[in-house]
């Protein structure tokens, strides 16, 4: 872990070592006020020498400012080295998200995703900048005071150095406890931000039902579970910070009183000494609360890098290493003995075979939970077939890219998903380099050209958060115009209609009649009305095809597809039209 960790300091070697530098320039500069304190107390007062006293005050004072202009250096670019490694882990994580499958995103909330990628990062960022500084300058000062002490009187630097281990010995017992600690910290403000997210998103559910009180419960309980995790992380820390400043204090506990028996006793002859002393220990006990509070920045650091290396070695969706460009298909589609489960031995589909012809109309139905919408997301190989496999054009999907098998399939959703941008944007996902003719063919295809020429900035206008300023229907023809635009030769339209009021229904189907013209359409859909035209309708169950044929010959015989059929005829959601 340490290896990838550095790794993240080679683009920004110069500054590393220029930063490094100027730290041990600080660290050496800091010893010198003890020096001049000693040789003007043992010489320069006492012999009357005052040029000489002004010439290294001034001295002292030019060396000051050399290290301000330093210290300058080291917190203005060391953050900013900092910062970009964390825009760098933060880019990484990024695009290694973009290639983890759907599974990862089925097991993951994104709250908790957020909050690895901001807090976390800043955690480690701060690492990053103030680690290799503090261990340096800290470092440094221990080892020159001490070699310094040494000179003044070197069984008295011993004695004082003896602490050392005992400040050592504490920070190593209570240093676990803490990093446990903030790990269960980090894990609440995770939840948190879940619960956050799913709140904030769900805002307007949450009105319809008034129902706000129940957010509140859910929040304060997740508020509740951060205060104690923190109140346990605090503890912890608390206990760790009395403990090791509680053996700093000793050192001058130690210092006064051995070094005034030293003095006394004649082991130290100038008071001179004994005050160079007792100035240089106030100096090396520094670095060590420095090198003792560097722990909590430490256990914060790793913490969130080992949160970031848990998802940077989550696997990513790869293809096999002789996989090919599928190139432009017809649309000839075959699944063959596939079985597939979201979980271990709980399979959705068992042993599913189907053929699917270019240009064809396929329709899927049946109960909710047999495996319609599964079958849909399988085809573009958003999941693995546990057994079986799938054919596009007789190409078995791992023989072929997953983008190459995506750039040909569209997809049509009753959950719409729509950016906070633009229209103009919203469509173009459908096609990045799509010219304004290309998208405004696209939107007149999906019959929404002219309410977004009604609007007053067009094209232009932003639709809100996930299209929050745009009706059901308005949303799902902005969605069939990002399909026209992209324009694939297969097309799967999964419950694309369904959440939809029948006058809308009408003007969407209207749409999707015209999008799924020349292209292999899989439809799945609750409402019979609008498949009973399909070219072939199977009916799933548990996971299993139990019947298959045409709407016609379906209704012959008598069984679930009837059923449905004669549920919804008494309902009156087959229409009389149809």
């Amino acid at each position: 872990m340490l290896k990838r960790f550095v790794a993240y300091y080679k683009p920004h070697m110069k500054i590393f070592i220029l930063d490094m530098l100027a730290s041990l320039f600080v660290a050496l500069i800091g010893i010198v006020y003890p020096m001049i304190t000693r040789k003007m107390l043992n010489d320069f007062i006492p012999n009357e020498e005052y040029a000489l006293i002004i010439a290294f005050g001034c001295c002292l004072l030019g060396l000051y400012l050399v290290r301000m202009f330093l210290n300058f250096f080291i917190q203005y670019y060391g953050h900013v080295m900092g910062v970009r490694m964390q825009a760098q882990m933060r880019s990484d994580m990024f695009n290694h998200l973009e290639k983890l499958p759907y599974s990862f995103y089925d097991n993951h909330e994104t709250g908790k995703i957020m909050s690895r990628m901001t807090n976390d990062l800043m955690d480690i960022s701060e690492l990053a900048h103030h680690g290799p500084e503090n261990l340096l300058i800290s470092g440094i000062s221990v080892i020159v005071s001490f070699a310094y002490l040494s000179t003044i009187n070197f069984w008295l630097t011993l004695i004082i150095f003896a602490c050392v281990p005992f400040l050592v010995m504490i920070s190593l017992l209570l240093r676990k406890r803490m990093r446990s600690a903030f790990q269960k910290s980090r894990q609440s403000i995770a939840q948190i931000n879940a619960s956050l997210e799913s709140s904030i998103s769900g805002i307007r559910v949450t009105k319809a039902f008034t129902n706000a009180e129940k957010e509140r419960e859910k929040f304060e309980e997740g508020n509740e579970m951060f205060v104690e995790s923190r109140r346990e992380a605090y503890k912890a820390m608390g206990q760790f910070h009395s403990a090791t400043t509680f053996v700093t204090d000793v050192f001058n506990v130690v210092v006064l009183i051995a070094g005034g028996l030293f003095l006394y006793n004649g082991y130290i002859e100038k008071l001179g000494d004994y005050t160079a002393f007792v100035t240089s220990v106030g100096l090396f006990v520094t670095p060590v609360m420095t090198l003792v509070n560097f722990m909590e920045q430490y256990q914060n650091g790793v913490t969130g890098f080992e949160r970031f290396v848990e998802i940077m070695d989550t696997p990513t969706e790869k293809d096999a290493s002789d996989a090919v460009d599928i190139g432009e298909v017809e649309g000839n589609i075959e699944l063959r003995d596939v079985t597939y489960g979201y979980e271990d031995g709980k399979p959705v589909l068992d042993h599913v075979n189907l053929t699917i012809k270019k240009g064809q109309t396929f329709a899927l139905v049946g109960p909710s939970g047999g495996g319609k919408t599964t079958i849909c997301h399988l085809i573009p190989h958003f999941y693995d077939c546990e057994n079986g496999a799938i054919f596009i054009d007789g190409k078995e999907l791992h023989s072929v890219t997953r983008e190459s098998v995506r750039r040909n399939i569209g997809i049509v959703q009753q959950d719409i998903y729509l950016f906070n941008a633009s229209i103009r944007d919203n469509i173009l996902y459908g096609k990045l380099d799509a010219t304004q003719e290309e998208v405004e063919a696209a939107a007149r295809s999906a019959n929404i050209h002219d309410y977004i020429m009604s609007l007053e900035h067009g094209y232009d206008t932003q639709i809100g958060e996930r299209g929050v300023r745009l009706s059901g229907g308005q949303k799902q023809r902005l969605s069939i115009a990002r399909v026209f635009l992209k324009n694939p030769p297969i097309l799967i339209l999964d419950e694309a209609t369904s959440a939809l009021d029948n006058t809308t229904e009408i003007l969407i189907q209207e749409a999707l009649d015209e999008l799924c013209k020349g292209r292999t359409t899989i439809v799945v859909a609750h409402r019979l009305s609008t498949i009973k035209n399909a070219d072939e309708i199977a009916v799933i169950a548990d996971g299993k095809i139990v019947e298959q044929g045409n709407h016609d010959t379906l209704l012959t015989q008598g069984g679930i597809y009837t059923d449905l059929y004669n549920l919804q005829f008494k309902a009156g959601v087959i229409h009389k039209a149809d």
